[in-house]
């Protein structure tokens, strides 16, 4: 079992510090609101000890702190970690309880140590299985009995969607990355263009066998996004609060829907450890 950082073209691409803004932009905030219906109908109302595996510049861990939690942030790059703290400062009476640089296959807790994992990130860039497993396991390892892991995929639709929504098949060398997300779901990207980074996209399936494998019992699969986050209109529907709540509703009506789970860009799954 391999050990080593992420690869240089995964930090480079993190090390642009967009990803604190992506999730209060553009389809991010679809994503943002339905990740967090998805949590909350799970997660118990009481105070509860989350760790967020991969939390990067700290949206959910805040978000989650805020609402009384005891909340735990790990990320690969420095600089999240840093931008989590900042963040964190800024909630001065419900702040993050930790932040700190760590590998979400090799985490510093404790067996049994929290009640609730959030991995909405790690999987994507864990191209192999054994280090998608790897994860999971130590997910498993540091949440007690009965503790609940919220795991997020990347769709092996995604590109492929995404392309028609922008009108990026005009270019030939996004056309062969989505042939190849299609064909085995490695995303590599070897342009200079914002086409993401290195990163494996799962087919929905994949993501609950994956769970079941590392030992969770699969509570639900669901689409996060639904149909909504491909419409031209995006922004202008999202301000207004009635547009809102029908691309909300939307997505939470094919949300478990088989046929329908790719038409989403993520995928959550929710797991208990027995």
């Amino acid at each position: 079992m391999t050990r080593e950082p992420l690869s240089p073209e995964i930090m480079t691409y993190y090390a642009r510090a967009a990803e604190a803004a992506r999730l209060f932009e553009g389809a991010g905030r679809l994503e943002f609101a339905r990740t967090q219906e998805i949590v909350l109908r799970h997660l118990p109302r009481r105070r509860t000890v989350v760790l967020d595996v991969g939390g990067g510049p700290g949206t959910y861990a805040c978000w989650l702190a805020r609402l009384g939690h005891e909340v735990h942030l790990v990320d690969a790059s420095a600089l999240h970690v840093d931008q989590a703290r900042a963040a964190s400062a800024l909630e001065p009476t419900r702040p993050l309880a930790s932040a700190r640089v760590g590998d979400a296959r090799r985490l510093d807790h404790a067996d049994a140590s929290v009640q609730a994992v959030l991995l909405l990130g790690p999987l994507y860039h864990l191209t192999e299985p054994r280090e998608r497993l790897a994860a999971l396991a130590e997910a498993r390892r540091v949440l007690e009995p009965g503790g609940l892991l919220f795991a997020a995929a990347i769709s092996r639709f995604a590109s492929l969607l995404d392309g028609v929504r922008a009108g990026m098949f005009r270019d030939p060398a996004y056309v062969a990355i989505v042939e190849r997300d299609l064909a085995d779901g490695q995303h590599r990207n070897p342009t200079a263009e914002d086409y993401f980074t290195t990163s494996y996209f799962h087919l929905p399936h994949e993501l609950a066998a994956e769970m079941e494998r590392a030992g969770f019992a699969v509570l639900e699969l669901v689409g996060v996004e639904g149909p909504g986050w491909v419409v031209p209109d995006l922004d202008s529907r999202w301000s207004d609060a009635r547009e809102r709540e029908r691309l909300l509703w939307a997505a939470r009506m094919v949300e478990r829907e088989p046929t329908l789970l790719g038409l989403s860009p993520h995928l959550i799954a929710v797991g208990r450890r027995p």
